[in-house]
């Protein structure tokens, strides 16, 4: 019995292991010989990061040609050159991205309960929303904490994730979770590309700043002694850090919560500071930029706006070339600007930066004169941006205004110093209310003039002019004569300018029905002797650029004010691929406003020639918060603002070489920074204090 089961037993066994045999030949499946290997590259988290369910997984998918071989984000570039050569594929091009925190609230933000359940932020949420009077506030909870596998993110003092950028390998897990949505990941690209949200968390000083320059958190950095990480943020959206931060009228600092109780923070300064502390250096810190994606762009204009989109888009790894009028790039920067407040050097030196990111560049030709924008199209440039600026002075259309002596304000500007080197004895009058009038009378002085009258048009609390640099005019002896018009001009017989004949202006219409006007006051006219009238009323763009030959058929708009009409979210133009920023879409504006310009069409650019279509940019932040707008703070500490080391008076009226303003001591800087109150929406540092 025990032996016919024994016989029974083999038998089975033979006839399974038969038919297995002949199942393994028949369903054999051939196993790639890579997947082995791909496996054994991959790091093994299983983090999802890649958006496979695991590293085999994503073996797979690679193999299956699903997947690039950049796609592992936690094993970055090392682990993306292994993978390309067990596939025989070129390197390709990573970019990594880390966990960015968008709420520094926490335990600062205003309570309407507490909570005292389970620690864990998506209950805390499902409670009525949260304990928090602030939507977009961190809960707190630390999930996100619990659920990074690299362990890069610990909860701070006020109960907000802090992420260790070293440790961070952007798989995603900690914003996937989060409930509020305070986590993002964000890489170099997609900090270009970011355009600040109605939603996001966003101090009045970010809401205010046109290029969207994230201050408190540069300010953050600079404080904690992360120099190149605070300016590697502002050139983020900013590639000018000195020029701006000596010429933007900085209403950052107006709306900076500190105003309540004492004065704003020197945000300008900082900005200042920072880009000075690079070029002491001596080398320009580098600058990442994306993978070359072979796509030309045609800039035409190398003021500002010119500049920054061709910035942008070397970074975005695109092929910007620029195409210059005159012999020098620079634009407003180089020609407009007096030294004393804007030094050539430092103008030049971050203009160095702009074209050794591999920038080309060609001067000396203007556009409709050696070439047009079909000729570029023609020649290989997928998109052109425009950006010409405005240098056009309007005519006063009075009596006179054609003789000897009658200079446009940057005609003047650009020989003020250099071939206009004195004006001893004459008497200067400039017609304007202008940040450029001011630097018309200000250089002026410099030259030796025996007076100097600015005739305004305004009252001095209209003038578009920084309050600051009317301040100064008046303290080198400038005098400004508000409500006034120039009606003629009168000259010798040589031509040459003897005196101008002005009058008093009254306001007329209701400010608030937008009609305000300014008339005459009969009987007021009056006559000053002058040998010098300096017109700084507007700038205009020259549009006959964009009219002359084949180009005029490209059916070109214009607003009211004979400025390029362009696309207010794209900056594009009617004409497809052709784009637009700066003066010549704005008439006269600051400098910063011509950089925000240039970027937002940078970020068009990019999206049409790599996606074919420019995204909506969605719930986009274009007015200040109102309840971000406090009525009273209660300050951590009563710390005054630093101030600012200026030339004496004397001394400023004699030298365009030196600037009239110093910059930050380290000492004063790092004061600086700690009177920042790292503001979000609602809360403050110090607010339960």
């Amino acid at each position: 019995m025990i032996l016919t089961a024994a016989i029974f037993m083999s038998l089975l066994g033979l006839g399974a292991s038969l038919i297995l045999a002949v199942a393994s030949k028949v369903f054999y499946v051939k196993e790639d010989p890579r997947l082995a290997r791909l496996k054994e590259a991959l790091p093994g988290y299983n983090c999802g990061g890649c958006g496979f369910p695991g590293c085999e997984a994503a073996a797979r998918a690679l193999l299956a040609g699903k997947a690039r071989a950049t796609m592992c984000i936690g094993g970055g570039i090392d682990v993306a050159d292994i993978l390309s050569q067990i596939l025989g594929l070129s390197g390709g091009t990573f970019e990594p991205q880390t966990a960015q925190i968008d709420c520094l609230g926490g335990d600062r933000a205003l309570r309407r309960f507490d909570y005292n359940g389970v620690p864990d932020c998506r209950a805390v949420r499902s409670l009525a929303g949260g304990p928090s009077e602030c939507e977009k506030a961190c809960l707190g909870g630390g999930i996100c904490a619990a659920v990074c596998p690299f362990h890069a993110i610990s909860m701070g003092p006020h109960r907000t994730p802090q992420v260790t950028a070293a440790k961070c390998r952007g798989c995603g897990r900690c914003a996937e979770i989060c409930p509020q949505k305070v986590i993002s990941l964000a890489g170099m690209t997609a900090g270009l590309l970011h355009l600040n949200s109605a939603k996001e968390c966003l101090a009045p000083c970010r809401q205010r700043c046109p290029a969207q320059i994230n201050v408190p958190l540069f300010i953050r950095h600079l404080g904690n002694g992360n120099k190149l990480q605070a300016l590697a943020l502002i050139k983020e959206r900013n590639p000018f850090p000195m020029t701006i931060g000596r010429t933007c009228p900085h209403t950052c600092e107006n709306i900076c919560r500190r105003n309540i109780a004492d004065e704003g923070v020197a945000v300008g300064h900082l900005e200042r500071y920072l880009g000075e502390w690079e070029r002491t250096s001596g080398k320009h810190f580098p600058i990442p930029c994306a993978a070359d994606t072979g796509r030309r762009v045609a800039v035409v204009g190398s003021g500002p706006s010119g500049l920054a989109c061709a910035y942008f888009l070397r970074r975005l790894g695109h092929r910007p070339f620029i195409f210059e009028e005159k012999p020098h790039l620079g634009g407003m920067l180089r020609y407009g600007i007096p030294s004393y407040r804007l030094p050539k050097s430092i103008a030049d030196w971050e203009i160095e930066g702009i074209i050794a990111l591999g920038v080309g560049v060609q001067t000396g030709v203007r556009l409709g004169r050696e070439f047009t924008l079909r000729e570029l199209a023609r020649s290989g440039f997928e998109a052109i941006f425009v950006a010409v600026g405005a240098w056009t002075i309007p005519q006063l259309c009075i009596p006179g205004e054609y003789a000897t002596g009658v200079f446009a304000s940057l005609d003047f500007l650009s020989k003020a110093g250099s071939i206009l080197k004195t004006l001893k004895g004459k008497r200067a009058a400039v017609i304007g209310e202008s940040n450029t009038a001011m630097d018309c009378a200000r250089s002026s002085i410099r030259l030796e003039t025996e007076s100097v009258t600015v005739i305004c048009p305004c009252s001095r609390e209209e003038m578009s002019a920084r309050k600051r640099d009317v301040d100064r005019a008046l303290e080198e002896g400038v005098s400004i004569d508000f409500m006034t018009r120039p009606v003629r001009i009168s000259y010798d017989s040589n031509g040459c300018v003897d005196q101008m004949e002005f009058c008093r202006l009254q306001a007329a219409g209701d400010k608030k029905e937008k009609n305000l006007c300014r008339i005459p006051i009969p009987g007021s006219n009056r006559i000053m002797k002058t040998d010098l009238v300096i017109v700084a009323c507007e700038r205009k763009p020259d549009l006959s650029c964009l009219l002359q030959g084949e180009d005029a058929g490209f059916g070109f708009r214009f607003t009211r004010e004979a400025n390029l009409a362009v696309d207010p979210c794209t900056m594009a133009a009617s004409p497809p691929n052709i784009f637009a920023a700066g003066d010549l879409t704005t008439g006269r504006a600051t400098v910063v406003s011509a950089v925000a310009g240039a970027r937002l069409a940078a970020r068009s650019i990019h999206y049409l020639l790599t996606a074919g279509v420019i995204p909506a940019a969605g719930d986009l932040q274009r007015r200040i918060n109102p309840a971000s707008i406090l009525k009273d703070i209660r300050l951590p500490d009563n710390v005054p603002r630093v101030a600012r080391r200026e030339l004496p008076v004397e001394m400023r009226r004699s030298s365009f070489a030196e600037e009239v303003i110093a910059t930050m001591t380290d000492r004063d800087a790092m004061t600086e920074c700690g009177r920042c109150l790292q503001c979000g929406t609602y809360c403050y540092t110090g607010m339960f204090s």
